[in-house]
């Protein structure tokens, strides 16, 4: 897969890594020990405030697009699984029981039971419907020694989930709205999808026996295809056990496709559940439950930039968005004092002072960094600093306000371009 950014040849050539597993480590984005175990990698400060910006992003779509953020247990009852499906169909991937004061109690291997008991634990009206519920939550897969592998496949997850609890008639259109989120992500992040996948069950595996439930959520998810005029393959033996689902495919480094985003209809939870809501007619009815995860786990999500971009992230995603660089010792607290006003405006800035090298050094050693403002004598005297882009180009010397204040805006607008106007060569 080629990388995305920077586009200079030389930041390319010494960048560019087999896959994320040696860039991540090489970059201090994450790692892992023995006694951690197998597929526990931790996040070392860089790679932290890459999933940290990431989880900011999507939580922030998130809340724009109309949903409400939960908090739920990690853990669950053996009972709780049994009720949703997943004991039955899924505890082969489920990390065994505890015993805990006469009850066993799981690991979750995914959220959307917890969510079901949240919706369950109030009344609702169809005036509240649509009632998008979302969660960065972690979860839990035994999954084999042999298929773990940096953070692509690994067993505790902190997935990117939300459910929306909404009436038969507003399922569609929710699923499309979710699919709009996907391409609006995907956008920001500079990942483009493979392809568009309608997974459907397949023969021999452990499904939900229910025909008219799979005939009718698979008849919704293909009009919303269909709708949205994406090209997409229906594949067999992929579905989830409660039901099809879209997804959205990627492919690493070396051109194995995994699943990043899905969309799913279930109407098999809210049944196993019981859950209701009080119609127009005041009767109790049965809502659709939609699931969808826009960024997928976290870490899968990480591993695929690290391998889009090598390391060079979009400037809103970079774990260090700005060096300030005094050319000498003369500018060291001035150059101090803009890093300062870097973080008290929010974005993620270092200093790389003189006993770090020539200029050129430091400049180099700062070659994945979207910004380097370098501070000379006489941008010292005017309180102006000279930009470089991380792609070669050089600004003319601009007043440090004005620099932050249009970083701050490509920041916050989650764009992949590194500037917002015409710079020099």
């Amino acid at each position: 897969m080629p990388c995305g950014h920077p586009s200079r040849a030389d930041v390319r050539e010494e960048t560019t890594m087999p896959d994320h597993r040696k860039l991540g480590r090489e970059l201090d984005l994450f790692d892992t020990d023995p006694l951690m175990g197998a597929g526990l990698p931790y996040w070392l400060p860089d790679g932290a405030a890459v999933r940290h910006a990431l989880e900011e992003y999507i939580r922030g779509a998130e809340r724009r697009a109309g949903y409400r953020h939960v908090y739920s247990p990690v853990l669950g009852k053996r009972e709780l699984y049994e009720i949703s499906g997943h004991w039955s169909h899924y505890s082969d991937d489920m990390f065994p029981p505890m015993d805990l004061g006469g009850e066993q109690v799981v690991l979750r291997p995914s959220l959307c039971p917890h969510h079901a008991l949240i919706y369950r634990s109030r009344s609702h009206s169809h005036r509240e419907l649509p009632l998008r519920m979302a969660e960065l939550g972690g979860m839990y897969r035994s999954e084999l020694s042999g298929v773990l592998g940096g953070l692509t496949r690994v067993r505790a997850i902190q997935l990117n989930d939300a459910h929306i609890f909404c009436t038969l008639g507003q399922a569609a259109d929710e699923a499309r709205a979710a699919l709009e989120l996907i391409r609006r992500a995907y956008e920001a992040l500079g990942v483009r999808p493979v392809r568009y996948r309608l997974s459907l069950p397949g023969p021999g595996g452990k499904y939900v026996a229910d025909p008219g439930m799979w005939q009718r959520s698979c008849a919704l998810l293909t009009d919303v295809l269909d709708r949205s005029g994406v090209a997409y393959e229906a594949v067999e033996g992929e579905a989830a056990f409660y039901g099809p689902k879209i997804d959205v495919q990627i492919a690493d480094s070396a051109g194995r496709e995994t699943t990043l985003s899905t969309v799913q209809i279930d109407f098999h939870q809210p049944e196993q559940f019981d859950l209701d809501y009080i119609g127009p007619d005041g009767a109790r009815h049965r809502p659709v439950m939609v699931h969808r995860s826009i960024i997928g786990s976290v870490e899968r999500a990480v591993a695929h930039l690290i391998e889009v971009h090598c390391g060079a992230f979009p400037a809103w995603l970079a774990p260090t968005q700005l060096v300030v660089l005094p050319v000498s010792d003369g500018q060291l607290d001035q150059a101090a004092r803009l890093v300062r006003r870097c973080v008290d405006q929010g974005l993620r800035a270092e200093l790389a002072a003189p006993d770090q090298g020539t200029l050129a050094a430091r400049v180099r050693a700062a070659r994945l960094v979207p910004y380097q403002a370098v501070i000379g004598a006489k941008e010292a005297a005017h309180d102006h600093v000279a930009v470089r882009l991380r792609d070669g180009r050089r600004l003319d010397a601009l007043p440090a306000d004005e620099v932050l204040a249009r970083i701050g805006a490509l920041v916050s607008a989650h764009t992949t371009e590194l500037w917002d106007g015409d710079a020099a060569g």
